[in-house]
Parts: structure tokens; C-alpha cells; sequence
């Protein structure tokens, strides 16, 4: 019998160590912690788990509200939402399933040479973006992007494999250097939106763009549905879909043409041999405060935003007004106290408590004269004068502040100073009553200047007419608001007839003079203030402005404009303000009729308003155009317009420009650039995209290519500039005042 073997025990077997199983005991409960938490908690490390999950299998999808449009008071656009295009070529195979139907580019060579005849990059350049390797797709770049929908579809038509777009909108500005200021500009911007959804949307950065962002941007929608891993909508599931409500309308109180009026005014002006470090000019209707006009220069394109100033001179940039402030101290003054014009006062200089001598313009003064007089002068004396003998410091201060300055006229502008309207000392108390120390803006003058056009009854300006949202619903008017009645119907009736006398007379009556003309009851009154640096004031720097409105008996339209050192060629004077003046005057009372009927020379520009040219013949266009003396660039060789500029209802004058886009824009010829002014040389260069160097200012005097050369895309136009010198009317080139 066999005996039973024992077992026998590895004297070798490996004993684990205590320490490493209380190790791994604690991971295991640790894992066991772990998945509790996950299994009972809908947040980890501050990510929504269900949140996360669900977006694993479906998607949310932006739909973008478009940007309503800004009109002027006629329904002119002034500012618009385009569709622009990115160029995009698809270069993975992967992307085709059917050989047949090729969705990536197949052929580089072909497909670089067709697009080279488009877009402005070479083939080389093309090619190189079109081999690179392992990429899914790729761009073209600057040449690539702010495609316009004409040429979209000329690619289109191209057939070419694998190349597509990806569509943003972009803000447009159909005038360029147009009410640039007012109008402001909106940009793309990239935002995340309520959805966690990286969006590219417009949003107003300067003026109205800004103040009616929200309005003008409107209400993004979204689409909410499944997908599947390849990020495809799964067939049959739900999807919701939330429409996006577009942009309001707003429409402005502003009129093109009165517009128009303003900037060539100051484009005329500069042709000549004036310049000046700025300029600025306000139109507003009399009887409702709405603005007509607003125009600054230097300006800038909001296409381009290539501004060198962001604050606009009629709101946001306050400045010392000069003697125009001595209308409102005169009404104060009536306002106030027993005022009588036939009253005398000592003319010339006066010395104050604390040794500041302050004098007339002409320190010798004219002796002792009415404070009439002394008004149509424009005294400085005559307002110490009056200042001293009838009211005092907080009857002034309180008559300014009911007028409106020192105060924001909660204008619909972004960045409106309130100016600031202070002074403690006799000085400074003397120096406010003919606006040196104080500082005011335009718009805050238009306000008060609207007290003497309605009777004494102040009203509030105002930019915006209306706001249409989608519906074509009415959701905002603006009106004639009135504010307070400031001043009594003598009152006014005797600040219209000092302000007559300041236009009406001659050198030694008044300060006006220059800018009286024959037929126009047009009333005034002038202002020159000295500039204020770090160490006083500069003599000879000025700011020369003019507060005025017309017909006299019955104001129709109220004018405040202003310059800082304007200068016509020999010294800082007033005609550089006089031209400007006596230009906008005439174009704007012929416009609105305000002179019909009356036996009078009015001298009014002759005007053309445009029409819509889009279909017609072009031989037939062209003949209108020249009829009436206009001058006209012709892009292509088409028999019909597809383009015009500017739109249709603007007024031109014989000084102005048409382009004319034809529906055969391949074969272009180089235009005449002769005598074009800046911009409208940049105007006619945007449609011929081609490269370009300009050189000096003012206008055309060479071209570096000929006119009719037909124009290839490596072609780079030089442009030479000069200053235009037109003989002047004979006429008053210093006022007394600037002469002393």
C-alpha cells in the first residue's frame, strides 16, 4: 500500500506587506467614493455633467438678428447691413464620397488660375494656399475676405471644385465721409452668447451706432436639435427653433441734402487756398429743434474708420464761444432788469478790482456810445458795463443754466459734454459775460438759440425723427418738444433787431459785415475767442464762430458754426468763415423755398437731384448727366448701370461727381482723375480695386497711368495732388476786429 504524499510548503512564497494592502484598500474605497459621487451628483469640477452630456448629442445653433438701418429723414440709407463673404477652399479627399461630385479641390493649377482672374492675389500665392498638406481646409487671407455678393457669384459661376464661403455680415456706409460723427460706425465683434455659442455680430462703437446699439442690433434667435457623432442632425427628432427678431430702424431728423450742402460748403472752401485746425457747422429746423445737418471736418470714412479725432466738435468737445455768448448776457440783462439801448457807457478799456485790464477790440475805444451800439461792436466793456449796473454773478449764472449750458441737452449723441459755465471772481464773472473762461458746445448753442426763434420759448434738439421696428410699427417720434419759456416776446423782438444791426451795417457799425448778403434777412451775431493754452491766452489763435437764423420776422432755420484759426493764405480771418456761410446759406434757403416769391436775387447754386439710374442705358444716363454738367466716371463697358453713386434724391451741384457701375465690368479703362478731390478719388478707387499711392492734398493734378489704359489687377496707380488758388471776389479779407 502506497503511503500518501504530503503536501509540501514552499519555504519561498512571497507574503505581501501590511502596509501595501492597507494601500490598496484605500484605493479601492477611494474608487468606491468616487463613483458615488458621480453616480449621485449632477455637478463635478463645476461642469453641469447632465449639461455636458446632453451636448454630446445635440446642438444649439445661433441665428442671428440683422442690424436695422439708419435712414435720414427721407428714407435715404445712411448706414446699412451687407452680406460679406470669406473665400474658403476644401483641400481634405476625405470630404468627397462621390468621385463623380467632387466636394474638394481637385485641380490646384486650374482652380488658382481661375481664381487669380477674381480675387486680388497671384496664382503663385494661390497655389501655395491651395498645397498645403494635411489640412482640412484653409483661407486666402486679406485678398480672401470682405467679399462683396457680386463677386461671390462671379466664383460661383467659375464651377470649381471644393470652394465655398462662410457668410458675415458687414456694416456699410453708402456716402463714405458722410455725417460721419453723427452716424458713428458699428464693427464685427466675436461674443459668446447666451448659449456658451462663439458669434460674430456688429456692435456700435461712435454715434448713433452707439447710443441705438441695442435697438438698431435686435434679438438673436436659435435651432435646437440632436446630432449624431459626425455632428449631423439625427432624422426624425425634434428640433426647436426660436426665429431671431431683426434690428429696429432708426431715422434720423438729419437731410441728406441739407447734408450735402454742409460738406461741400467746407470741400469748396478747402479748394480754395482756407485751412483751418478744425471746423464744425449745425443746422436745425427753428420751429422744432430737429437737426438738419451736422457736419465737422477734419472727418473721416466710417467704411474705413481712419478718423484722427473720436469726438464729435457739435456734442462732445466743449470750447470757449467767444462774443456770441453776449446775446444770451443781453437777455439776461432785459431779462432781468430795466434795459435801455439808448443808455451810454464809456468805451475802450476797463481795469478790475484786481488790476486786469479788459478792453474792446479796438482798445481806444469808439468814447462814450449806446449799449446798442456796443452790441452790433461787439463790446466787451459794454457787457462790463452792463454786468456791473444791472444784475449780478447768480443772476447770470442761473440765466446760462436756464438756457442750457453748463448742462448735458441729453442730446441721443454718446459722449455729450456738459461744458462748464463757472466763475467766483469779478475777472472771471466779466470774462463769462462774452464767453472767454466758460466753455459751451454747439448743440448746447443751438438749443439756446431756438429761445429767440420761437418767441422765447426754449425747445429741446433733437437728432432722431423716428423708429420703425420690423412690423413697420411706429415705437419712437420725435417732436417739438418745449422745455421753458426763457424770455418775454419784447425780449426777443429786440435781440432779433441788435442781431440785423450786427450783419446790416458796415466797418463802423458792426462786426457782421462780411457776411452780409443782399436779399437774405439773415441775423447774427459774430464771436472771436482767444485761444487758452497752458500760460494764458495766444494772440492771434482764435476760434471764430457764428450763431444765427433767418428769415428774421420768422426764423425758419438756425445756424451755429465755428472754427479754430482759419486761415485764408495771409493770416487767421474771417473769410474763410464768410464763404462757407454765404454758400450754405443760399444752397439751403433755395432748397426749402424759404425765399419764393420774393423780388430778390438769390444767387442759389443750380441743383440736381439724382435719380435712380440701375437698368437704365447707359448712353442715355451719361447724356442726363452731362445735360446738366455733372461730371461722370463710367466703370466698364455695359450698356446698362447695375451701380450708382451717390443714390438717387441726393441735390448735387455742377461741382459734384457720378459713378456709374455698367453691367460689363471686366473690361475697365483707367478714368480722368483730373481735378478730382481726395476723396472723391478714393470714391472712383474703390470700385477699381486696384493698388494705389496718392500723394500731397487737395486735388488731381497727375495720374501715373493714362486715362482708357485698360486696367489689369497688378496694376499701382500714382495720384499727384495740389492745392487749387481761385481768384476771389473782391471783398473785405479782415474784419476791424481782426485788424486791431
Amino acid at each position: 500500500m502506497k503511503s500518501k504524499k504530503k503536501t509540501k510548503i514552499n519555504s519561498n512564497t512571497v507574503k505581501l506587506p501590511v502596509w501595501l494592502i492597507m494601500i490598496g484598500l484605500l484605493c479601492f474605497v477611494a474608487l468606491i467614493a468616487r463613483l458615488s459621487v458621480l453616480a449621485l451628483s449632477s455637478t463635478i469640477d463645476d461642469i453641469d455633467i447632465q449639461a455636458f452630456a446632453r451636448n454630446r448629442n445635440s446642438t444649439t445653433k445661433t441665428l442671428l438678428a440683422k442690424r436695422g438701418t439708419i435712414y435720414d429723414v427721407n428714407g435715404n440709407v445712411l448706414a446699412e447691413t451687407v452680406s460679406s463673404y470669406t473665400l474658403i477652399a476644401f483641400l481634405s479627399p476625405d470630404r468627397t464620397t462621390n468621385p463623380a461630385k467632387p466636394q474638394h479641390v481637385v485641380d490646384i493649377d486650374y482652380t488658382a488660375t481661375e481664381l487669380a482672374k477674381v480675387i486680388n492675389l497671384d496664382y503663385e500665392t494661390i497655389v501655395r494656399y491651395l498645397s498645403k498638406k494635411d489640412v482640412y481646409q484653409t483661407e486666402f487671407g486679406s485678398a480672401g475676405r470682405g467679399l462683396t455678393e457680386l463677386q461671390k457669384e462671379e466664383i460661383e459661376s467659375l464651377n470649381l471644385p471644393g470652394i465655398g464661403f462662410i457668410a458675415t455680415q458687414k456694416r456699410y456706409y453708402p456716402y463714405g465721409d458722410f455725417l460721419s460723427y453723427t452716424l458713428g460706425y458699428a464693427k464685427e465683434k466675436t461674443i459668446v452668447d447666451e448659449n456658451g455659442n462663439e458669434i460674430t455680430t456688429l456692435v456700435g462703437e461712435m454715434g448713433i451706432e452707439k447710443s441705438y446699439d441695442e435697438i438698431l442690433r435686435g434679438t438673436n434667435g436659435y435651432t435646437f436639435y440632436q446630432r449624431d457623432r459626425n455632428g449631423y442632425k439625427i432624422a426624425d427628432t425634434k428640433e426647436i427653433t426660436v426665429e431671431a427678431i431683426d434690428g429696429q430702424d432708426v431715422y434720423l431728423s438729419i437731410d441728406a441734402n441739407v447734408q450735402l450742402f454742409l460738406e461741400q460748403a467746407l470741400k469748396n472752401a478747402q479748394q480754395k487756398k482756407y485751412k483751418w485746425e478744425w471746423y464744425t457747422i449745425l443746422i436745425a429746423n427753428a420751429k422744432t429743434g430737429a437737426i438738419l445737418g451736422s457736419a465737422s471736418n477734419p472727418s473721416f470714412d466710417p467704411n474705413k474708420r481712419n478718423m484722427t479725432n473720436y469726438l464729435d466738435y457739435n456734442v462732445a468737445y466743449p470750447f470757449e464761444p467767444g462774443s456770441t455768448m453776449k446775446t444770451f448776457t443781453y437777455m439776461a440783462t432785459m431779462e432781468n432788469s430795466k434795459y435801455d439801448g439808448n443808455d451810454r457807457y464809456k468805451s475802450g478799456t476797463f481795469v478790475t478790482q484786481d488790476g486786469t485790464e479788459i478792453g474792446d477790440w479796438d482798445r481806444h475805444g469808439w468814447g462814450r456810445i449806446t449799449y446798442d451800439r456796443g452790441f452790433t461792436l461787439s463790446s466787451n466793456t459794454g457787457i462790463i458795463s452792463l454786468l456791473r449796473n444791472n444784475i449780478n454773478q447768480s443772476i447770470l449764472k442761473s440765466y446760462f443754466n436756464k438756457l442750457g449750458f453748463g448742462l448735458p441737452t441729453g442730446i441721443e449723441l454718446p459722449n455729450e459734454s456738459s461744458g462748464k459755465v463757472a466763475f467766483n471772481y469779478e475777472t472771471e464773472y466779466y470774462n463769462a459775460g462774452f464767453g472767454q473762461g466758460i466753455t459751451t458746445t454747439p448743440i448746447q448753442n443751438v438749443k439756446a438759440l431756438t429761445s429767440i426763434a420761437n418767441n422765447g420759448m426754449l425747445l429741446q434738439p433733437y437728432y432722431v425723427d423716428k423708429v420703425v421696428n420690423q412690423k413697420n410699427e411706429v415705437t419712437y417720434q420725435g417732436e417739438r418738444t418745449e422745455i421753458d419759456q426763457v424770455a418775454s416776446i419784447e425780449t426777443v423782438n429786440k435781440i432779433k433787431d441788435l442781431m440785423e444791426g450786427v450783419i446790416s451795417g458796415n466797418s463802423s457799425t458792426c462786426t457782421g459785415y462780411p457776411y452780409y448778403m443782399k436779399g437774405y434777412d439773415v441775423i447774427i451775431k459774430t464771436g472771436s475767442a482767444q485761444v487758452a493754452s497752458s500760460t494764458g491766452y495766444n494772440t492771434g489763435e482764435v476760434i471764430k464762430g457764428i450763431a444765427g437764423m433767418f428769415p428774421k420776422d420768422n426764423p425758419q432755420i438756425i445756424l451755429y458754426m465755428a472754427a479754430k484759426k482759419p486761415y485764408d493764405g495771409t493770416g487767421f480771418n474771417v473769410r474763410p468763415m464768410s464763404t462757407v456761410f454765404k454758400e450754405i446759406i443760399k444752397n439751403i434757403s433755395s432748397y426749402y423755398g424759404i425765399y419764393k416769391g420774393k423780388n430778390n436775387k438769390t444767387d442759389a447754386v443750380p441743383t440736381y437731384e439724382v435719380e435712380s439710374f440701375i437698368n437704365k442705358k447707359t448712353a442715355d444716363v451719361q447724356k442726363v448727366l452731362n445735360d446738366f454738367g455733372l461730371k461722370t466716371i463710367v466703370i466698364g463697358d455695359g450698356d446698362k448701370i447695375i451701380e450708382q453713386y451717390p443714390k438717387e434724391n441726393m441735390v448735387l451741384t455742377k461741382k459734384d461727381m457720378v459713378i456709374l457701375v455698367t453691367n460689363d465690368k471686366k473690361n475697365i479703362k483707367m478714368p480722368n482723375f483730373k481735378d478730382c478731390s481726395l476723396n472723391e478719388a478714393k470714391t472712383i478707387l474703390s470700385y477699381l480695386g486696384i493698388d494705389y499711392e496718392l500723394v500731397g492734398n487737395g486735388y488731381v493734378k497727375k495720374q501715373s497711368i493714362k486715362k482708357d489704359t485698360p486696367i489689369k489687377d497688378d496694376m499701382k496707380l500714382k495720384l499727384t495732388f495740389e492745392e487749387y488758388y481761385v481768384p476771389e471776389e473782391k471783398e473785405e479779407t479782415q474784419t476791424e476786429e481782426e485788424k486791431k
